[in-house]
């Protein structure tokens, strides 16, 4: 499906057949594109790129589509690997992390660190963590792919 190229994120690079690959949504999902391009946002004089996941309802393109700058891509891309990372080994824990210590990573970067922790102010964090856990391992294969590319092109572009 084209990507409209008429809305006020300007894309420059497109994926137009992400239905075909949208993970266990694949062919029955409204996520039509992926485009890198000029973000809506801008203002006259600035430029701000980012990424767009573009839905469509069968009518017209949904205001649910995402845009977000490239830094917070990777940001998630850090959290979900991060969060992966750690469910590796959660299984030494009853409900899969530390109560008395809930964080999980202080990730270093801007002079500061993300942290990565466990949200202990969910009322439901045991039953969620193990559900999370569950959905994870599902969907090994599916995001192992997805890795394998990802560090197969970091390698190839010298990280």
């Amino acid at each position: 499906m084209k990507i409209p190229t008429s809305l006020k994120h300007k894309p420059v690079i497109v994926s137009e057949n992400y239905e075909q690959v949208d993970g266990r949504f694949a062919g029955k999902t409204d996520a039509k594109g992926l485009s890198l391009g000029l973000a809506q946002w801008n203002d006259r004089g600035k430029v701000d790129i980012s990424a767009k996941v573009w839905r469509y309802t069968g009518e017209k393109w949904s205001r649910q589509s995402e845009e977000l700058p490239f830094h917070r891509v990777f940001d998630l891309a850090i959290l979900i690997t991060r969060s992966m990372s750690h469910f590796r080994e959660a299984y030494r824990y009853e409900n899969l992390y530390d109560p008395a210590n809930p964080v999980i990573d202080r990730v270093g970067m801007q002079g500061d660190a993300m942290t990565v922790s466990v949200c202990t102010d969910n009322d439901r964090i045991n039953e969620d963590m193990k559900l999370f856990s569950q959905a994870l391992r599902d969907d090994d294969e599916l995001l192992g792919e997805r890795l394998r590319v990802l560090s197969s092109i970091l390698k190839d572009m010298g990280y």
